[in-house]
């Protein structure tokens, strides 16, 4: 398809899809369309007064979920409530929130921040609502930043390596995509009919990336320049969100296609089908990352 857009969803009428950090950026404009096409969508949010507000904001067919990734035990709260609500039958999980360039900060539980919440508690989630997702989507929101530096499954959450703001960043990002083809290889295996999925933005105009530069930003100069660079070269929220809307909704998508803009090494556009980093089919990596996610988030997958 040359040039996908929102008009080739499908009707989602009758589907019920929960999406992380739907309270602004890609995942907020995500429930937007969602919902106007007819689908139930969660809202998953950590700030209840921003989540609240996010639902008044898309209307009809929108609820507000309670969630903190970086709290485990807000995490099988919510999913316990989910499950709950939808009777074990959610169609989407678009797992979109996430946290990019912060200082060394300790998730609740003890985790690096953006390794505990970019990967750590959106794969507990996932696992702990295997049965009403069974047969449906998971759809992971990576980043061009899974491209970076690798991955250290032996010190995930940077105990005895000092700590780097991008590498800390880009194994997260990397971790996403790994993690999104060993579900699908698991699931397939089990005999589910489950298909994890995936999509990234581009360079999209999102809140992510305005707090990530904010942080960077040394002085109220810089913070003008950084907020003018954003406005000239990234890509709006509704062009951005199009390809994990792509992944999320299209007919025959299968278990490890990931999509992503299609100009410019997929920086901008609408969305393809593309390539994610050859590392993310590693049946070793896969693996390992399974097992040290399962031990360090206390989370059996059942399949």
């Amino acid at each position: 398809m040359a040039n996908w857009s929102e008009a080739d969803i499908p009707d989602q009428t009758g589907r019920t899809a929960l999406i992380t950090g739907a309270n602004s950026g890609l995942g907020l404009r995500s429930a937007k369309v969602l919902a106007g096409m007819g689908a139930r969508v969660l809202v998953a949010a950590r700030d209840t007064e921003r989540g609240n507000r996010a639902v008044a904001e898309i209307g009809r067919n929108a609820e507000l979920v309670e969630l903190d990734l970086a709290d485990l035990s807000s995490v099988r709260k919510a999913a316990a409530q989910v499950r709950e609500r939808t009777g074990d039958k959610l169609d989407i999980l678009m797992n979109n929130a996430g946290v990019m360039g912060t200082p060394f900060t300790r998730t609740t539980d003890g985790f690096e921040l953006q390794f505990g919440v970019n990967h750590l508690g959106h794969a507990a989630l996932t696992w702990l609502l295997l049965p009403a997702i069974k047969d449906g989507r998971v759809v992971t929101v990576g980043s061009q930043a899974a491209r970076g530096w690798g991955l250290d499954l032996d010190d995930p959450n940077f105990e005895r390596r000092r700590y780097s703001i991008s590498t800390s960043y880009s194994q997260s990002k990397l971790a996403n995509l790994i993690f999104m083809v060993e579900l699908g290889r698991r699931a397939q295996a089990a005999g589910l009919n489950l298909v994890s999925t995936g999509a990234h933005p581009g360079m999209a105009a999102t809140e992510l990336v305005g707090n990530s530069m904010k942080l960077r930003a040394t002085n109220n100069v810089v913070g003008s320049v950084l907020k003018w660079g954003m406005a000239q070269f990234c890509q709006s929220v509704e062009v951005g969100a199009l390809p994990q809307l792509r992944a999320a909704t299209e007919p025959g998508v299968r278990s490890g296609d990931y999509f992503g803009p299609k100009w410019v090494m997929e920086l901008w556009g609408s969305p393809k089908k593309v390539r994610p980093r050859a590392a993310a089919f590693s049946e070793e990596l896969g693996r390992r990352l399974w097992d040290v996610t399962a031990e360090l988030t206390g989370v059996t997958p059942d399949f």
